[in-house]
């Protein structure tokens, strides 16, 4: 008589290597079904293999979930949810690895073994030494923080909003998974940046190739699976739970769909109903992320602005909603005050640091000094390949070398081929700086392609008794200034719900909030300089500069440029008396 067909499934189970619970996350469901063959729960196992439950989901089910796949018996569900505890318990012991630091925005905060992996390697640690605002350190004394710390910030602060969400609503299914893949995205999302940071791949990598697409959220993919290979990593992202899809979602929140011939540009990291987490570390939606809240909160504090936005309300009010067929992070209505906040921080901070005249002309020399050492100053790539400064970003053996500390490397070479560029950077550590002579805002927006032709209309009004000034004296800047997309109102692509409605989800119109917003969302500034800094140029060139500004109908603005915050108010003027006496007085 054959025996029973539990007995036959469990013999053969029993034959098969028990998979380690270290790696529980990747099991396959047969995996599953071996795993707690092995425990002697065979009925159990059979139930689960039939739902295809693997590791993924196995210790996400509830006692109504076994109930429901087939498990009725309350012994069975009982026993099968003490074996799920116990293995939940080590998985919670590895808490030990947690690290604990102590940041100066956020205060103690604890960060995931595996992300501290991340962090203990050379590509990462290189972004101590690339500073988060640049050259804004030339200008304000403060602004001495760098990539390393705001990536930690980051993946604190994406944590915490995929935990709240988590918390708040169940029905999403976020998983642990979901939360660490979220954290790593924030503390790499800055891997590929590049000395200076923003200047280097806006404005040199251009200057070198002008046709050039390439962004460091390219370089930061690349760097990302380099340092994961690098360092033997793999193996650890599959002991906490991580496989081959996860990676695919944490480079897609820093890069977007990698895909480039897609079309539609679908995400393959995670389902259409789990959408929303991409919206987390950087939103593409409405630039609502944390990776703007760290910034906001660290380059207010360091550059000594006040910061008017809080992210930890934004926090309490965030909810998913389902909008036009998509999962989206939205928030309450009464909240739209303290988005417009957000994005008026952000225009101060534009306004007052990250555009300062002084910062812009210190980020044009440096540029220029690394454009003419491109073709002399070589770095040592894969196999020991020799590549330009332009060619790095494509190797990340060579750009990991790639930091601030390129400009005290071309300071103290000895090479008669960099002299053009040691006396550029000697210029810019002497304060012998190209000399703004003045700025106006254009009626209409100018495009970068008219410069060379804006330089060739300047020159053209000079004076014949003072200093000939050529076209190459002179520097013209466009500066753009917005709410981060372009001239459109962000908050428009923003969905809210209220208290009376909570489940639906409506746009907020400017007119509904206040009457003091802003009309427009965007402006432009055109900067001049000269090059040459002696009286008669300069004289030169303020002439030219208001003769032009006269010829567009533009209203020239020397001295201080920086822009006003707000329009000037004239003075009252004082009440005329009578008798003595003021009109406004009141008498009893």
């Amino acid at each position: 008589m054959p025996p029973p067909r539990k007995r036959a499934r469990s013999s053969e189970s029993s034959n098969k290597a028990v998979p380690s619970v270290d790696n529980f996350r990747n099991w396959t469901v047969n995996e599953v079904h071996t795993f707690l063959s092995s425990k002697g729960l065979c009925d159990e196992a059979n139930c689960l293999k039939r739902e295809e439950i693997s590791g993924q989901n196995l210790l996400d089910l509830s006692k109504n979930d076994l109930k429901e796949i087939g498990i009725t018996t309350l012994g069975k569900r009982l026993n099968l949810q003490k074996i799920l505890q116990e293995m939940q318990a080590k998985i919670k012991s590895r808490g030990a690895d947690y690290k604990v630091f102590n940041d100066s925005i956020h205060g103690h905060i604890q960060v995931h073994p595996l992300c501290i992996k991340i962090m203990d390697t050379l590509q990462f640690q290189r972004l101590r030494q690339i500073k988060q605002l640049g050259c804004c350190y030339y200008v304000f004394p403060g602004a001495s923080h760098n990539r390393f710390e705001h990536s930690i910030g980051v993946s604190h602060l994406a944590g915490m909003l995929a935990r709240t969400l988590k918390e708040r609503q169940p029905e999403l299914n976020i998983t642990p998974q979901d939360v660490l893949c979220v954290e790593i995205a924030g503390l790499c999302h800055d891997l590929g940046h590049g000395p200076f940071s923003h200047v280097f791949d806006g404005v040199f990598i251009p200057s070198i190739d002008p046709k050039s697409k390439w962004k460091h959220e390219e370089a930061s993919v690349k760097m990302f699976d380099y340092l994961i290979k690098e360092n033997n990593l793999k193996e650890q992202f599959y002991a906490h739970g991580l496989n081959d899809a996860d990676m695919t979602f944490i480079k897609e929140q820093i890069y977007g769909p990698l895909d480039k011939e897609d079309k539609n540009k679908k995400y393959k990291g995670r389902p259409e109903n789990k959408h929303f987490l991409y919206e987390i570390v950087a939103n593409k939606r409405n630039g609502i992320d944390v990776d703007k809240w760290d910034y906001f909160a660290r380059d207010c504090h360091m550059l000594g602005i006040s910061n008017s936005f809080d992210y930890s309300r934004f926090m309490k009010f965030a909810k998913v909603m389902k909008v036009d067929g998509e999962f989206q992070i939205c928030t309450r209505d009464k909240e739209v005050g303290n988005l417009y906040d957000m994005f008026h921080t952000r225009n101060c901070l534009h306004r007052r640091a990250y555009q300062h005249k002084v910062n812009k002309i210190i980020e044009t020399m440096i540029v220029e000094a690394l454009v003419l050492a491109n073709d002399h100053l070589l770095i040592t790539g894969t196999n020991g390949k020799e590549l330009k400064m332009s060619e790095a970003i494509h190797d990340m053996v060579a750009y990991t070398k790639m930091t601030d500390n390129i400009l005290y490397e071309l300071l103290n070479t000895k090479d008669p081929k960099l002299q053009q560029s040691r006396d550029i950077i000697t210029n810019v550590l002497s304060r012998k700086l190209y000399k703004c002579i003045g700025q106006t805002s254009p009626k209409d927006d100018n495009p970068r392609a008219l410069i060379p032709e804006m330089k060739e209309e300047l020159v053209g009004f000079q004076q014949e008794e003072l200093a000939k000034l050529n076209s190459s004296d002179l520097v013209i800047l466009v500066v753009d200034l917005n709410y981060g997309m372009g001239s459109a109102n962000p908050i428009d692509f923003v969905r809210f719900y209220s208290k009376y409605d909570p489940e639906q989800a409506t746009m907020v119109r400017k007119s509904e909030v206040s009457n003091m917003l802003p009309e427009k969302f965007s402006e432009q500034q055109i900067r001049v300089y000269c090059k040459l800094r002696d009286k008669e140029s300069i004289d030169q060139a303020t002439h030219c500069f208001v003769q032009w500004c006269e010829s567009k109908k533009y209203k020239p603005k020397f001295g201080n440029v920086e822009p006003e915050m707000t329009p000037f108010k004239p003075e009252p003027r004082p009440q005329a008396k009578q008798n003595g006496r003021s009109r406004t007085r009141l008498s009893l």
